[in-house]
C-alpha cells in the first residue's frame, strides 16, 4: 500500500512563503509525475504544478513566478516552495503521484490527504 503524507501547510499572511512537502512510502517500484493541486470549498480541484521524473516542472499560471516546485527521488518526495502568497492562494492543497507498486506494476495515481494553507490579508 502507497501511502502520500504532506506537510508544512499553515497560516500565514499576505506576502508570507510557506514549503509543502510530500514524502511517499509504501512498496515502491518507481514514480512518475508528482504533482500538487489545491481545492476550496465548493470548487473543483485545481491543479498547481508537475514534476516528472526527470526533473521536467509545468507550473499553473497561478502559480508562474511566485512557486517552484522540486523533487528528491531518492526520498520520494516533492516539495511546493511557495512565496508572495495571496488570499486567493487559500485552499486545501494536495500532492499526487504516479506510481507503479510491485504488486500490479501497473501506474496508479495516488493522493496525499490534503493541508491546509491560509493566507490573511
Amino acid at each position: 500500500q502507497v501511502q502520500l503524507v504532506e506537510s508544512g501547510g499553515g497560516s500565514v499572511k499576505t506576502g508570507g512563503s510557506l514549503r509543502l512537502s510530500c514524502a511517499a512510502s509504501g512498496s515502491i517500484v518507481s514514480i512518475g509525475n508528482m504533482g500538487w493541486y489545491r481545492q476550496t470549498p465548493g470548487n473543483q480541484r485545481e491543479w498547481v504544478a508537475i514534476m516528472g521524473s526527470d526533473g521536467r516542472a509545468n507550473l499553473a499560471d497561478s502559480a508562474q513566478g511566485r512557486f517552484t516546485i522540486s523533487r528528491d527521488n531518492a526520498q520520494n518526495t516533492v516539495y511546493l516552495q511557495m512565496v508572495n502568497l495571496k488570499p486567493e492562494d487559500t485552499a486545501v492543497y494536495y500532492c499526487n503521484a504516479d506510481v507503479i507498486s510491485p504488486m500490479t506494476f501497473q501506474m496508479s495515481t495516488i493522493w496525499g490527504q490534503g493541508t491546509q494553507v491560509t493566507v490573511s490579508s
